[in-house]
């Protein structure tokens, strides 16, 4: 695994579920270039992995603080983690 890797993981809070969250996320995290996952959470959050370079991980996180466009987010807790080595991005 390279040193330059980074990994993030994220909870959304808001009104996030229903609104294509997920699969504009996985979308995004292909775009990017980030692997990881998404899922959806009891509590009604959005719970994300994003795991690859520090730029691609980076506008994850910012695009997680955005959404798709009808979400509406209210917060987001952001947890540094250790790097997996994680291929992919899947939509849990």
């Amino acid at each position: 695994m390279s040193a330059s890797l980074i990994r993030r993981r994220v909870v959304v809070h808001g009104m996030v579920q229903g609104v294509f969250f997920r699969d504009t996320c996985r979308r995004e995290a292909v775009r990017h270039g980030v692997g990881g996952w998404v899922r959806n959470n009891a509590d009604g959050t959005v719970e994300a992995v994003f795991e690859g370079q520090p730029e691609g991980v980076e506008a994850m996180v910012a695009w997680a603080r955005q959404g798709p466009p009808s979400a509406q987010v209210r917060q987001v807790d952001t947890t540094d983690e250790q790097v997996e080595g994680v291929t992919g991005f899947d939509v849990r």
